[in-house]
């Protein structure tokens, strides 16, 4: 045992260890682990081995309490949460285990001691390809929440070999390549082969009458798979307490039919190889097509089926009434991704443990609860009949029978025969016009229905569910998102970490709320230089990856305007860089302009079948190349695409922002969770009132943010009548038209003045009968341009930007995930906190 249990008073990152450390033990298990994983001395062992030395010294650590965990768990049988999502985007592990073990200042001193670079450990480790935008990363600070609260919970996902893809920029194009995440072999997770199980596809269902006269419906002529789970350790922060990421990898249930081989059929033979290992190759398959259609959905029931069997027979393992189960475990489904795990529930209670319809709908019912991340309505995820039931055909009959039961609801409250009622069907039936509607699902059959921001939950129940909302009021809510600040301010930016415990001490981080101790600092003039010295610092951090990756020299004294989010039109990527191009013009036009150097710094992966999206990477790319590298504006704006934006990167890039754009088309976005991690590291907002945004500005005040824009009323407003005419605009604004005639005349594409032909149709149109800039570019461009102007206004003021950037520290208290998941907790799930009695 490396670190015992004995309680010791803690401060900053450097200095903090609520355990007594044994280092010398500590250096000794290193050269060990070198050695018999090795057979070699340090001095031999690569960096990559040495990664895996120091992981597994740790691990041995984290697994004594992963122990004392369940067995505490295990006496007090506590209420447990299993948190269902596709994407959990953990980032790296060891230095956010080390931090929650309250152990990285004591293992960097020791590892110094063995002429070791603690940072040169951690950047061996690669991130794990487990997840890709803030649907994954949320989850990722759910579990984090969750285990340093001490609620019991499970994270269930899929073990993806190469997650979405890794990122690699190719002249300007974005490029896709596998994220061989496990090359090398993941330290940290457990192979749990005993709790296979076995997932079932296809075929078709027999139905068998028992000697009680019961119906039995078995699933026949199927292929399946096995799932095979792995388990990741989720360290809460200081409390002993273990939580648990599981993760299932397939495999096939017969690996190679030599019989087949032998006989010639040699595509047989390797069948169900095959199905296994395209199940959990990547994350998000290209959906453009059937197949990936297909694929997709098998992703979904593989793992919520392994999951929900897993679920069912671990309480029935210390439990006997499955009609209890309720009471022991919730489901929450992170969107709508895991919405078969109510017909899969329903399937098991009702086949397995033979309860009536109405018995197995009483515990669904109570069980599960949904989150819904998204207004946008190609988001909500809809399944052709066709392909649903006949690669799932047992869940398709209890989804068919839980819409006959749903739709007989609707028609007993409006009137069967009642134009209305119709209407109603139309809109909020789960099976409609060939297709399975999983948020219907998801709303008929669960008991609480989220929303992630204020706005985003009101757009909810006012606009997109408004029908739902209408008959079933009693299960809306709204729970705000949060992000740890363990993991983007005490490892992400140690720096400033250091400073404000240096300042309020260290309550923070386990109770963010209290960094609003901070304000009192915000007009101190010495404060001011000390925090404006640390982003200093940070941007020098920033700068020198920009100059080792993408061999751009930036000016860590220009103004760090920042994007980093995934790629999608409603973001807004278009308007940044669209500003940029004209900043550039008027750079060009009126060189004798008093400007302030900037710096503009995207990340973002686009789908990959998502033309739009990666033809705007071009384009940030294509102007950077030009501006970049034209002497005539003296290098007072440069313009940067961080290659492969991930977790680790994000660390360095959120502490080094002046500027967070924040800019989605008002009523788009859900919450957004970089907003709150920027301001946190105090960078001020640029944006518009959308997603969470509405609340951060309500914090911190709107004089130290920078809104623009169109409401989300005026958005919806201009939709329900058809949008506007951009060509208005562009006819009007000299300054508009310029910047797009540069998009199709060859000035930032000489050698084909018709690459970016389809974004210049799409915020005008010319040719086509569809609408025109309908995430409403042109319309909040100029607004956009004077809010920018505002910003480079205000940091000329160096006293008032640092008063600015300390508040938005110390407003960020509420942005917390331990504050949602408090919440959560209070609200919908109702779990025990589980105490370590010798913590």
């Amino acid at each position: 045992m490396l670190i015992s249990t004995t309680p010791k008073a803690s401060s900053a990152q450097a200095k903090q260890t609520l355990a007594t450390f044994d280092k010398e033990l500590f250096k000794r298990s290193v050269l060990y682990n070198v050695k018999t994983l090795y057979r070699k001395t340090l001095e031999e062992a690569s960096e990559q081995q040495i990664f895996q030395a120091v992981s597994y010294a740790i691990k041995d650590v984290i697994i004594d309490h992963w122990l004392e965990t369940q067995k505490e768990y295990e006496k007090k049988d506590p209420k447990t949460v299993y948190y269902l999502s596709m994407e959990f985007l953990m980032g790296r592990a060891l230095g956010n285990n080390l931090i929650n073990l309250q152990a990285y200042g004591e293992v960097k001193k020791a590892l110094n001691e063995l002429g070791i670079d603690i940072n040169m450990v951690e950047d061996q480790e690669p991130d794990a390809a487990l997840g890709n935008g803030g649907l994954g990363r949320l989850a990722a600070c759910f579990l984090d929440s969750l285990a340093t609260l001490g609620y019991p919970a499970y994270g269930c996902g899929i073990r993806y070999r190469y997650g979405m893809f890794k990122q690699e920029i190719r002249d300007g194009y974005q490029v896709e390549v596998p994220d061989v995440w496990l090359a090398d072999g993941n330290p940290f997770e457990l192979r749990r082969p005993e709790y296979t199980k076995e997932v079932k596809f296809g075929g078709y269902v027999n139905v068998y009458i028992d000697e009680n006269g019961r119906s039995n419906f078995v699933q026949e002529g199927y292929q399946s798979v096995q799932a095979i789970p792995y388990d990741m350790p989720i360290v809460g922060y200081g409390n002993g307490i273990v939580n648990t990421l599981r993760i299932w990898d397939a495999q096939p249930v017969e690996c190679f039919q030599l019989d087949s081989f032998d006989k010639g059929d040699y595509q047989r033979a390797v069948e169900q190889e095959n199905l296994a290992k395209n199940i959990v190759e990547v994350l998000y398959p290209n959906d453009n097509h059937y197949a990936g259609k297909e694929l997709r959905l098998k992703q979904q029931y593989f793992f919520i089926s392994a999951s929900v069997q897993e679920a069912v027979e671990k309480y029935m393992r210390t439990h006997t009434d499955i009609r209890k189960f309720h009471e022991k475990v919730t489901f929450q489904l992170n969107d709508t991704h895991p919405t078969v795990a109510i017909a899969e529930l329903m399937r098991i209670l009702m086949d397995v443990h033979h309860l009536s319809w109405d018995e197995a709908w009483d515990v669904t019912t109570k069980t599960c609860a949904y989150t819904n991340h998204t207004i946008m309505a190609e988001a909500l995820e809809k399944w052709p009949i066709e392909l649903f039931s006949r690669l799932l055909p047992r869940i398709y009959q209890i989804v068919e029978e839980i819409n006959r039961r749903f739709v007989a609801r609707i028609e007993q409250k409006y009137g069967s025969n009642h134009q209305e009622c119709q209407e109603k069907i139309r809109k909020m039936a789960i099976i409609y016009d060939g297709q399975v509607k999983m948020a219907h699902l998801a709303i008929v059959s669960g008991y609480s229905v989220n929303g992630v921001a204020r706005l985003h939950t009101e757009i909810l129940k006012k606009q997109e569910l408004k029908d739902f909302y209408e008959m079933m009021p009693e299960k809306f809510n709204n729970k705000t998102n949060g992000i740890t600040q363990r993991r983007f301010l005490l490892h992400g930016n140690p720096l400033l970490a250091e400073w404000v415990t240096e300042h309020i001490g260290s309550d923070w981080i386990t109770d963010l709320p209290k960094i609003n101790k901070l304000k009192i600092y915000a007009d101190d003039e010495k404060a001011q230089q000390e925090f404006m010295n640390i982003k200093y610092r940070n941007k020098v951090r920033l700068a020198q990856y920009i100059k080792e990756h993408n061999g751009i020299d930036v000016d860590p004294r220009s103004i760090f305007d920042v994007q980093v989010k995934r790629l999608h039109e409603y973001k807004r990527q278009l308007l940044n860089i669209l500003h940029v191009m004209y900043l550039y013009n008027e750079l060009k036009e009126h060189p004798e302009r008093d400007f302030y150097p900037r710096t503009f710094i995207f990340g973002a992966k686009a789908a990959a079948g998502y033309r739009n999206a990666k033809l705007t990477i071009k384009l940030i790319n294509s102007v950077a190349d030009v501006v970049n590298n034209d002497p005539a504006i003296g290098g007072k704006l440069k313009v940067v695409f961080i290659e492969n934006y991930r977790v680790s990167n994000a660390e360095i890039i959120f502490a080094a922002a002046d500027v967070s754009e924040q800019i989605s088309t008002a009523s788009k976005e859900a919450s957004g969770t970089g907003n709150m991690k920027f301001m946190l590291n105090g960078a001020l907002t640029l944006g518009t009132m959308d997603g969470a945004n509405v609340e951060i500005v309500e914090e911190v005040g709107e004089e130290n943010a920078f809104i623009f824009g169109l409401s989300s009323d005026e958005v919806i407003q201009y939709e329900n009548f058809g949008g506007y005419n951009p060509m208005e605009i562009f006819n009007n604004d000299p300054d508009v038209r310029k910047v797009l005639m540069q998009l199709i005349n060859g000035t930032f594409a000489p050698d084909d003045s018709e690459r970016f032909r389809t974004l210049y149709n799409s915020l005008l149109n010319t040719q086509s009968t569809a609408k025109a800039d309908t995430y409403f570019i042109l319309k909040d461009f100029k607004a956009y341009a004077e809010a920018q102007r505002k910003v480079e206004e205000a940091y000329k003021n160096e006293s008032g930007w640092a008063r600015s950037a300390i508040l938005n520290v110390a407003c960020s208290g509420k942005f917390t995930s331990d504050r949602t998941i408090q919440q959560y907790v209070d609200e919908i799930w109702h779990l025990d906190k589980v105490i370590l009695e010798n913590k």
